[in-house]
């Protein structure tokens, strides 16, 4: 049981239409920004820094950002945004190989060293406390311009927040994100569990 009851999707009409833009990423308006919605400010501020993070201007891909949002969000256990970003990774066009080995990707070829640096980088940051050490920073200054490292941050950071909303709200799963929780996370301990 959630601890707050999403709204419907027309309640606030200007929200209604920032949210669109979830259309394209997953297929429909998460739940969470439903939630979100019972404080307009709070949603809006967020679909825009989602907008901004999730925009590419340098070398880190729509489906990489999904990929790093996914293991973020499984060293952080949120199941929610598990099914979310691995969804989002496969609308992306994120390798076959990529969705498979994601979470073994240290000893995957389907992963370059610059996107193996990355992930290094999302696991050291996503685990509390923080781990990000000295090697994890030359790792990515190596492979990664500053400019690419603070959008790879910013999608690290920007599921922190939703890690924590989702988990502790309890937020129920769209029948979307369970189908592609079931499907492409049959091989890992992913479950709805308290998102039902």
């Amino acid at each position: 049981m959630p601890l707050v009851t999403p709204l419907a999707a027309d309640t606030n009409p200007e929200v209604a239409e920032m949210a669109k833009f979830f259309n394209e990423t997953l297929g429909f308006c998460p739940n969470s920004v439903l939630t979100m919605m019972h404080r307009p400010a709070i949603a809006k501020a967020f679909i825009n820094l989602n907008m901004a993070v999730m925009e590419n201007q340098g070398n880190v891909t729509s489906a990489f950002k999904r990929l790093i949002a996914y293991v973020s969000s499984n060293v952080t256990g949120c199941r929610y945004c598990q099914a979310h970003t691995i969804r989002a990774a496969e609308r992306y066009g994120a390798e076959q190989k990529q969705l498979e080995d994601v979470w073994d990707y240290q000893s995957s070829s389907a992963f370059s060293a610059a996107e193996k640096a990355a992930l290094n980088l999302t696991v050291a940051a996503s685990t509390v406390p923080n781990n990000v050490d000295k090697t994890v920073i030359d790792e990515m200054k190596q492979h990664w311009s500053e400019q690419d490292t603070v959008e790879i941050m910013g999608v690290i950071s920007l599921f922190g927040y939703l890690n924590r909303w989702n988990d502790s709200m309890g937020t129920t799963m769209e029948p979307g994100a369970i189908e592609s929780g079931e499907a492409l996370l049959s091989d890992t301990d992913w479950e709805v569990g308290k998102h039902r």
